[in-house]
């Protein structure tokens, strides 16, 4: 299928750790496993966009090292285009993810963005043509908020159905500017609640924590509840629960979010509403927290297609 979805973001390699439990401050403990590989909430959503269906483009920046070739290669696998994607003088960041060993849950992750921040909003004037062609524009927060808002802005005023994952929740509390050049806002419990305030440990609250955000400036709001699934909350008050896809045992939730931002994105550019978008969405972040890694997690279609269909 061709279908545009331009993701502007970031790459970091992971490296995940698996620990017994995490570590007291300047205590050394023994871990069970580690690995290295290609992350990045930009990239790990462009990866999920590209084998969910999706003709996708990628914007950022690399370094010129072993983790930008890394960034290249997953690319070129999934068949995302990344000829808007520069090289600088900066090295490729990368992301410590500790992960508990025994639900597969992660605990905490260390993002080191490097050369991906260094994105300006001049360099993304310079892809407006771009960004204009698309039919989706994704973004989130691990560029500058400068650079994040210039993308939306163009993608808005060219008509290009906009979302924004903002992660990870910035210190200073993100401007409503920002927040209402998202025609779909799609954030996680936990950093709903940073954003509002308000407690996210229901249905109920989620709701109201997505009108609270809806009345910041957000078009659409879908909040993403781990297990129970996620709340598509619309700007006219319609609410629909998505419940979440079982599609084996856990092993690692670390890439769920970007998978369900990345199959939504592609979804949309096929032409799905928003609630089978969203329903797309949960099967493939469901299918990724059966494997470990987080775009190498990411599932082809026929693999999406085939757990919803009994569905």
């Amino acid at each position: 299928m061709a279908h545009d979805v331009l993701v502007m973001g970031s790459f970091v390699a992971d490296l995940a750790f698996r620990t017994p439990r995490l570590p007291a401050w300047g205590e050394t403990l023994m871990g069970g496993t580690f690995a290295l590989g290609p992350g990045g909430k930009g990239s790990n959503q462009a990866v999920a966009a590209a084998r969910a269906g999706a003709k996708v483009r990628f914007f950022s920046k690399l370094g010129d090292d072993a983790f930008g070739k890394m960034a290249r290669d997953i690319w070129r696998q999934s068949g995302i285009d990344d000829s808007l994607t520069g090289t600088c003088g900066e090295a490729t960041g990368a992301a410590a993810i500790l992960i508990d060993a025994a639900r597969g849950e992660k605990n905490a992750i260390i993002v080191v963005p490097g050369a991906c921040f260094t994105l300006t909003p001049e360099e993304v004037d310079a892809a407006s043509a771009a960004i204009r062609s698309a039919s989706v524009f994704l973004t989130q927060l691990e560029l500058s908020a400068a650079t994040v808002q210039r993308g939306l802005e163009i993608a808005r005023a060219a008509g290009v159905t906009t979302i924004l994952n903002p992660a990870p929740v910035p210190a200073s509390p993100l401007s409503k500017e920002l927040i209402a050049l998202s025609d779909y806002f799609i954030p996680n419990e936990t950093e709903a609640a940073l954003l509002t305030e308000m407690p996210v440990e229901s249905v109920d609250q989620a709701e109201k924590a997505a009108d609270s955000l809806i009345a910041s400036g957000a078009k659409n709001v879908i909040l993403t509840l781990g297990g129970r699934g996620s709340l598509l909350r619309m700007r006219d008050g319609k609410s629909t629960l998505i419940p979440a896809v079982n599609a084996g045992p856990v092993l690692d939730t670390t890439g769920a979010g970007d998978a369900f931002c990345g199959a939504f994105a592609a979804g949309l550019a096929e032409g799905f509403d928003a609630a089978k978008a969203a329903r797309f969405a949960s099967a493939c972040a469901g299918i990724s927290v059966t494997r470990p890694g987080t775009a190498p997690s990411m599932p082809l279609r026929a693999e999406i297609d085939a757990v919803l269909r009994p569905l």
